[in-house]
Order: structure tokens, then sequence, then C-alpha cells
């Protein structure tokens, strides 16, 4: 039988929640009135209580001597594809060839995984539309699709490699 928790700790599982939900309640809500703030609190005690319940997967970092590299790589990944995806899209319609994708992920972390999809999503041309339930496959969308294998490659090596140093 697990000890029981004192009274505050059941209401109040996370203090500093708690206050962040009850400052941004304030900041939304524009007035500064006791009524506010009694709903604040009372938000403030019940999101905790229901946060505690999910199940959380903390991010666990390996090295960030990546970091640099990927966010140049992507930064430029980002500028070549505005200029491909703007001449494609003043082109001929008829030259497109849009197409989803299926990626293969070695990357097993969740936080490594979102930050891929947002990678692939902040380049032009590209969105990550799905993620397989097993978190095995990621599916792309890809505005001209033209070597499905050289596109994956890229992905892997480009973005996948240097995340799963980050997120082990």
């Amino acid at each position: 039988m697990s000890p029981k928790r004192p009274l505050f700790r059941r209401l109040f599982p996370s203090l500093p929640l708690t206050v962040m939900v009850v400052v941004f309640w304030l900041l939304m809500s524009d007035s500064f009135t006791l009524g506010q703030f009694v709903l604040g609190l009372v938000l403030g005690m019940v999101i905790p209580l229901f946060a505690a319940r999910l199940d959380r997967e903390f991010a666990r970092i390996g090295t960030l001597r990546p970091v640099p590299k990927l966010v140049a790589v992507t930064l430029w990944d980002i500028l070549l594809s505005n200029i491909k995806v703007a001449r494609q899209v003043l082109g001929k319609e008829s030259t497109l060839h849009p197409g989803f994708v299926w990626v293969p992920l070695d990357i097993a972390n969740i936080h490594g995984i979102a930050a891929l999809t947002s990678m692939i999503t902040l380049t032009p041309g590209t969105v990550s539309a799905a993620l397989s339930d097993d978190r095995s496959f990621l599916l792309v969308h890809v505005l001209h699709l033209e070597d499905e294998a050289q596109l994956v490659a890229d992905i892997k090596r480009r973005y996948e490699a240097p995340l799963m140093e980050i997120f082990p």
C-alpha cells in the first residue's frame, strides 16, 4: 500500500503548472478581477490533475553537436525549396507530379520524430501527413515527386541521422 500523499500535493500535483495556468488565464482574459482569478485558480487545480494522468514520454538528449549543422542544412533546404517551389508553381501545372511517400523511420524518440516532421513540413513542397501507429513510418506528401528512393535517402541522411544523435 502506498503512503497517502498530503492534501496539498493531491490538490496541486504540479505547483509550477498550476501557477502557469493561472498566469496564462489572467493574460488571456485581459482583465484582472476576483472572478477571473478564482476561475484561473480552479483551472490551475483541475488541468494539472488531468495532465498528471497522461502517459508522458520525456525527452532524452544525447549530444547537441549536430544542432548547428542541422539548423544550417534545414535553413539551406528551406531557401532552395522556396526557389524550386516558386518555379514549379509559376510553371506548367502538367509538369508537377505530386505524391505520397512512406518514409521508414529508424528514430524511435517521439521528440525526435516531432522535430523531423516539423523540418519536413517547414520545407516548402513537402508536408508530413501521418505517422504510423507503431511510429515506424512517416507519410510525406511531396509537391513534385521525381525519385522516391532519393527523397527517402535525403530525409534520412540530412534530417533523421543528426536527430538520432540529438534524441537517442
